[in-house]
């Protein structure tokens, strides 16, 4: 963000009050993120052994965000595309202040509610409706107001009995549903989702859909991720186009898709930057 002080600041009209500008929801600058993981693709067993009596590990970098900058202004719907490992997840789950950068800044403003990976934190042998509350107050919330939407939450997930369970018994299906269902009813400023539309069967996809689109009503920001380009079209209005970490399109979703088919069609080797 820039600051314009003295000779360099525009003038405004004698008399005239010009409002301050709404600052964007999430800001992203200069973020690097990097794995460091021993693994090692073909070992033979000579590398085995010296590495063994020098008592090192084989240490390989994986940098998942490379330099990334880019900015999410208040009502904007953030779709992120981009093929397997290109590092939409790590981005997602930084933002969400899940993972640390290892270099760089992001700055958010107003309450996550993420549906990244479809209730991680439940605790399996607490019941349903024992998470809804753990999930509430791990957002901020008072026990009053989460006890207030336990009700809706467990008539949109729809499980039933289940809800005084243990979650250990339930299905996948009843899992991602109840997750999703704590996700949506949070009230959250900046909303996550990565491919959570997939939970649940074909009558609960439709019903998340609808809500999904309740929420972008009244979200400050939203962010989905997805390999589903018609949804990505459909329901944002902004889209980053990473590539093994690194941004190579940020435009509305049309041109994105584009840039991002065309690449898919002719393959990495024969697309050049030039192209975009």
């Amino acid at each position: 963000m820039i600051s314009l002080s003295g000779s360099d600041a525009p003038k405004a009209a004698a008399g005239a009050s010009v409002a301050p500008a709404e600052p964007p929801a999430v800001v992203v600058e200069d973020l690097s993120i990097t794995y460091r993981t021993t693994f090692e693709k073909v070992p033979t067993l000579k590398s085995a052994i010296v590495r063994l009596g020098r008592g090192e590990k084989a240490v390989r970098e994986v940098h998942a965000i490379q330099h990334l900058s880019f900015e999410v202004p208040v009502g904007t719907s953030l779709g992120i595309i981009g093929a397997n490992g290109a590092g939409k997840s790590t981005l997602m789950r930084a933002i969400a202040g899940i993972l640390a950068p290892s270099s760089g800044r992001i700055e958010v403003r107003g309450r996550i509610s993420s549906l990244l990976a479809l209730g991680v934190g439940f605790n399996s042998k607490l019941t349903g409706r024992e998470n809804v509350m753990l999930g509430g107050l791990a957002q901020g919330m008072s026990r009053a107001q989460v006890e207030e939407r336990a009700e809706q939450i467990a008539e949109f997930a729809d499980i039933g009995e289940f809800m005084d369970m243990p979650v250990i018994t339930y299905s996948s299906g009843m899992h991602a549903r109840l997750a999703f269902s704590v996700g949506v009813h949070m009230d959250p400023d900046i909303l996550m989702i990565d491919e959570a539309l997939s939970a649940g069967d074909a009558q609960f996809k439709v019903k998340a859909a609808a809500k999904m689109q309740e929420l972008m009503d009244s979200a400050r920001a939203m962010f989905l991720v997805s390999h589903a380009l018609g949804s990505i079209k459909e329901m944002c209005n902004d889209c980053l186009w990473l590539h093994k970490g690194k941004l190579m399109k940020h435009a509305e979703p049309e041109e994105c898709i584009a840039a991002y088919t065309k690449f898919l069609e002719v393959g990495e080797n024969a697309f050049t930057m030039d192209d975009l």
